[in-house]
């Protein structure tokens, strides 16, 4: 963790240089947690930002926050790389006033500017957030499985008479026990499933068949998936449709290679779509892209010209209306693709070399 960490704070210190300014705050809960190797600054779940911020300078590294959260994250959270600035909790002033001591009053840039005196971060350490180093990705795996099983521990328990809010509750159970925060749980049941892409539970029954989402955080890190639930057979043309969403699915999984661009592939999938006879498929709900310490760190569309790399995690979700894929991967060094969201319990097909998720039928 702090070989990690001393090769982020490297990092950050090549852009003070390359950008000539004496600070960079980083406030973000995806931030925080990329800086320490997977800290959490996390208390409000719904929070873009936390209880604490990492400050570096050309030669020290700080953690800012207040005398409330000082001690916990000193004893639960933070690597040793890094020196504590407390301020009293109703004296945010007093953190300002210890910036601009420690960077001499000078520039600072942020991931969340909120000062005159503050700019955005470049692309270029934007770029690094985005790439797995070796100990990310095996906490990433870590993350994947806890998430996948925790699914499948779900959907094999869940019930037709289950509400929607019952199997977001559970899914949300089952991800605090494995230690991750469900950043996200939609369900939509029989009826709603066709309706809506983006399916908030409600209170009514699930029926005969349901789709549960999960985006689950851990390390700072996100792990994307979907599945299906079904109580009885699914009609054929049910079925056809998952089928398809699959097929499209394996065409830009292909396209993940380093090099590629995501405009590429948002153009790769609308003709997939097309070629299966659902041209305005592509309209009718954002189709994923690289994730990682944000659920989505860009979303494909047809003028991202973000590149793919090594090290890269993606995460696509290509649908129908009643049918949907999805599960996180990882660009490896070879450029073929690790599913780090993979269950060999949950049901699965071969589509393309690769294993793909089946409605549960329970």
């Amino acid at each position: 963790m702090n070989e990690e960490v001393s090769k982020k704070l490297e990092l950050i210190r090549q852009t003070l240089h390359e950008t000539e300014v004496q600070g960079v705050r980083l406030r973000g809960t995806d931030w925080f947690a990329w800086a320490t190797a997977g800290a959490s600054n996390t208390v409000l779940l719904t929070a873009e930002t936390g209880v604490a911020e990492v400050l570096v300078t050309t030669d020290e590294a700080w953690v800012l926050t207040d005398e409330i959260e000082a001690q916990r994250l000193k004893d639960e959270e933070l690597p040793a790389n890094f020196k504590v600035y407390v301020n009293p909790w109703a004296d945010g002033a007093a953190r300002e006033s210890f910036v601009r001591d420690v960077t001499g009053g000078g520039k600072v840039i942020s991931d969340r500017p909120i000062s005159n005196l503050e700019k955005p971060l470049p692309p270029s350490l934007q770029n690094h957030k985005r790439v797995m180093m070796s100990s990310e990705l095996e906490r990433y795996r870590q993350v994947g499985q806890k998430a996948s099983q925790a699914m499948t521990e779900v959907l094999k328990a869940a019930k037709p008479t289950w509400t929607e809010y019952q199997l977001a509750g559970a899914g949300a159970e089952a991800l605090w026990a494995q230690g991750l925060h469900p950043a996200l749980t939609l369900v939509a049941g029989e009826r709603r499933l066709p309706l809506y892409r983006h399916a908030t539970a409600t209170g009514e029954q699930i029926g005969q068949q349901a789709m549960l989402v999960f985006c689950a955080r851990g390390y700072g890190l996100y792990a994307n998936l979907t599945r299906f639930v079904c109580f009885g057979k699914l009609s054929d043309e049910r079925a056809e449709l998952h089928s398809h969403v699959r097929e499209v699915e394996a065409v830009i999984l292909n396209l993940c290679q380093p090099g590629t661009t995501l405009d590429a592939v948002y153009h790769a999938l609308a003709q997939a779509y097309e070629q299966h006879g659902f041209p305005n498929a592509i309209r009718e709900h954002h189709q994923g892209g690289t994730t990682g310490y944000l659920a989505r760190e860009i979303v494909a569309n047809p003028t991202t010209t973000d590149t793919l790399a090594e090290g890269i995690a993606v995460a696509w979700n290509p649908s129908l209306a009643g049918a949907k894929v999805e599960d996180t991967f990882v660009i490896l060094k070879d450029g073929k693709l690790e599913n780090l969201t993979f269950d060999p319990n949950f049901p699965n097909v071969e589509v393309e070399g690769r294993l793909r998720p089946l409605p549960l039928y329970n």
